[in-house]
């Protein structure tokens, strides 16, 4: 009797014993990268902007101008319209806005790096997409200098918009749940965020052409194994422009604040999941998103699987990563180059990469290109 219970107990400690199970770790994660995704641009301010406007009434301009303009009357009409219109942007909005950005940045992504890159360091076949291949601590500074230059610049983009919408700026967001019709209400997010999307392919396929590539999108392809940090650390150019299109639905489209304010979070979350560099799935309500081995790909293929949200667009335009193509930071243009036009070097070489890719970041924990 007393060996059962030996024997029982030995096998309680092989099966839980001090490992913490998965779902507390990939729990943690999500919410600390969707802390992360809310802070780290300073979109939580914007969104508090929205929700204060929503509650008081719009300011009154010409009395704002008045209180601003008192005893200063050789200002020009367009610094008081500056001044009308981003009131408080200075003194309010952009110092909480980047402390808050900074906090989370290298408060949460500290975290994420640490728990996996560091404490898990010693185990990167259990969760890392490129298992072999990791960063330089030189790529890694780099990567968090160029990132936090990002988000500085979000930041301010952030606060810009947040004085705004607080001191009445024309938006074409509302308030009001179904102030344009129930239709309208149940199909402005999907379609916002597909077009929003495809956009963003273009785009993002736009900067892969040789010239903007080169003297642009090039910083951000540094990073062949990108963690969380990278999502940020791109050309201040390509930045504002990809910032642009997100912000676009906020002058636009007439959409339900809390509305766009969640598609915008949902997007800069799995921003984050996909520069992770971790074996990350899709979850089953999600069949429109790729894993996160789909953009770890265009990483260290470079050119190839330019989607970000919707992995149809790539399937559609034929730039989706093949099993029969070989690709490279000079084979250009989302095509690849069949295998049968390759050299025996540059199949060995194509071989090596694939070799390096994780099973487990696969579906049924196979790697497809094998």
């Amino acid at each position: 009797m007393k060996t059962l219970e030996k024997a029982s107990d030995a096998l309680l400690d092989k099966d839980w014993g001090a490992k913490i199970p998965d779902y507390l770790t990939k729990g943690t994660f999500s919410i600390a990268v969707f802390f992360m995704s809310l802070t780290m641009r300073g979109d939580w301010l914007m969104f508090l902007a929205h929700y204060w406007r929503s509650q008081a009434p719009l300011p009154n301009s010409s009395l704002l101008s008045d209180q601003i303009n008192d005893g200063n009357q050789t200002e020009t009409e367009l610094a008081m319209w500056f001044n009308e219109k981003f009131a408080g942007f200075w003194t309010m909005y952009f110092p909480v806005a980047t402390f808050v950005s900074y906090l989370f940045f290298f408060g949460i992504g500290g975290y994420l790096h640490f728990t996996y890159y560091v404490g898990k360091r010693d185990s990167p076949e259990e969760w890392k997409c490129q298992p072999n291949k990791w960063l330089s601590s030189r790529e890694e500074i780099h990567e968090i200098l160029v990132g936090w230059f990002s988000v500085t610049l979000g930041s301010a983009l952030s606060a810009a918009l947040a004085s705004w919408v607080v001191n009445g700026g024309q938006t074409t967001l509302y308030y009001d749940f179904g102030e344009h019709g129930l239709l309208w209400t149940a199909l402005q997010v999907p379609l916002v965020f597909s077009v929003t999307d495809y956009i963003t392919y273009w785009h993002h396929r736009v900067y892969h052409m040789p010239f903007l590539y080169k003297h642009f999108h090039k910083l951000h392809h540094t990073y062949k194994q990108p963690t969380a940090f990278s999502v940020t650390a791109i050309h201040p150019v390509e930045f504002l422009n990809i910032q642009a299109i997100y912000v676009a639905p906020m002058f636009t489209v007439p959409m339900f604040a809390p509305f766009y304010c969640a598609m915008l979070l949902y997007i800069y979350y799995h921003g984050i999941i996909d520069h992770s560099g971790i074996t990350f799935k899709a979850l089953w309500w999600q069949p429109w998103q790729p894993d996160c081995i789909f953009h770890d790909n265009h990483h260290q293929y470079f050119h190839v699987n330019f989607g970000f949200n919707i992995e149809f667009w790539d399937h559609f335009h034929g730039t989706i990563r093949q099993k029969d193509k070989i690709y490279r930071e000079d084979i250009f243009w989302g095509k690849g180059k069949d295998i049968t036009e390759a050299s025996h070097e540059e199949l060995a070489a194509d071989m090596n990469q694939r070799e390096d890719e994780n099973p487990l970041a696969y579906s049924e924990n196979k790697n497809k290109y094998l």
